[in-house]
């Protein structure tokens, strides 16, 4: 008697770039599934932290089996295919801006690309508004994502979902070893994994991720409406989460290290809405067993603690680079970054880096992409040249 798949269940939300990530990984290996989205639907909502005991998405369950966001290892070995070593001219680790756009020009100059990334977009899918990218006056960054992916998807380029974990030598090649057992040899190594969220670093933390505490807001907070959320940070995403949010939930306050460091643009629209915002404040408990219930602030001037019951916490305190993975295969400086000079040149020859996880100081999306081409068409340099030998 033939066996029975298992069915497959997709809880969403219509802005969350690792739902996408999720359902496109399905979408890639012929997976048949059920797409809920839990930011409309309250009663899938329910359902969905019923089963998984999680206030965030994605959740994907399979039989029994739940999954919780997109944990490419794990789809790899129920659904995936294992890949044999071919040669590239080229690997690219990361789906960001930069790490798109060195796709288009590796392409555009007939290299054998291979992109890996465990999403497509990064960091910039979590902006809400994107008012400086030239050629649109106001986009979201998922919005802006879709048209670069859709580029990329549109030329004879690989793109795999996955997360590396380690990048050696071997002779003149390349060995990038993945989470799921791949292993990937090339002749070059464009590197741009971009940024990740900071945390806390607070008990309690990791025990309440997912579970009211969040570090993606335009993911998670479609999950929040009609609740009390808080937002820690003072820059830009910060000030773009309250405002997200403040059209969704039933109150948002703004705790705030020292003071608002956002552009004046952000400012001028945070300043209208008249959220409640605690400067020279600080998180420092977080209260709730099985989902987060408050927090405790204190007032770093006076000492003063005050209790605020909220059922989100939604960080927006600074990213750190992705950098753990490379161990000595390149120079990085004391934060972690990648040391390249103006033509994106690591300290190893034929590998390369861009975007956010460099030491380029300009952290923007048009920065990061230009900076992908100028490392793709250095990367096709280095190719032509050994090719000639």
């Amino acid at each position: 008697m033939p066996s029975v798949e298992p069915s497959v269940t997709v809880y969403s939300t219509k802005s969350c770039p690792y739902c996408n990530m999720v359902k496109a990984f399905l979408d890639k290996y012929g997976v048949s599934y059920r797409n809920i989205d839990v930011g409309d639907d309250r009663e899938a909502a329910r359902e969905m932290i019923r089963t998984s005991g999680q206030r965030a998405v994605p959740v994907t369950t399979v039989g029994d089996e739940v999954i919780v966001g997109f944990d490419a290892k794990r789809l790899k070995e129920l659904f995936g295919t294992a890949k044999g070593e071919e040669v590239y001219d080229t690997v690219i680790v990361g789906a960001g801006p930069a790490g798109l756009t060195a796709a288009v020009y590796c392409t555009r100059h007939l290299l054998k690309t291979i992109v890996i990334s465990e999403n497509i977009g990064g960091q910039a899918t979590w902006s809400w508004s994107v008012e400086n990218y030239m050629g649109f006056r106001v986009i979201t960054g998922e919005e802006l994502i879709k048209k670069f992916e859709e580029q990329v998807r549109g030329l004879n380029v690989s793109l795999e979902l996955d997360s590396v974990r380690e990048i050696t030598r071997e002779g003149d090649l390349f060995l990038v070893r993945t989470v799921s057992g791949s292993v990937y040899r090339a002749m070059t190594v464009i590197i741009a994994t971009g940024k990740q969220p900071r945390t806390l670093g607070l008990a309690r933390e990791n025990l309440l991720m997912g579970r009211g505490v969040s570090v993606c807001a335009i993911c998670d907070g479609p999950l929040y409406r009609d609740k009390d959320v808080a937002v820690v940070g003072g820059g830009n995403s910060a000030l773009q989460a309250a405002i997200g949010l403040s059209r969704i939930a039933k109150s948002v306050v703004l705790i705030v290290r020292s003071t608002l460091r956002a552009d004046e643009v952000y400012q001028e629209q945070y300043e209208k809405l008249g959220i409640p915002t605690y400067l020279h404040h600080e998180v420092t408990e977080l209260h709730g067993d099985q989902f987060l219930t408050g927090i405790t602030v204190i007032d770093r001037k006076t000492g003063e603690e005050t209790d605020f019951p909220v059922d989100g916490l939604f960080l927006e305190i600074g990213l750190e680079p992705n950098t753990e993975f490379l161990h000595d295969l390149v120079d990085l400086n004391e934060c972690h970054e990648i040391l390249v000079d103006e033509n994106a040149h690591t300290s190893t020859e034929g590998v390369f880096a861009a975007g956010d996880a460099t030491c380029i100081k300009s952290k923007q999306i048009i920065v990061a992409a230009g900076d992908g081409a100028k490392a793709a068409l250095e990367a096709y340099d280095h190719v032509l040249k050994h090719r000639r030998e």
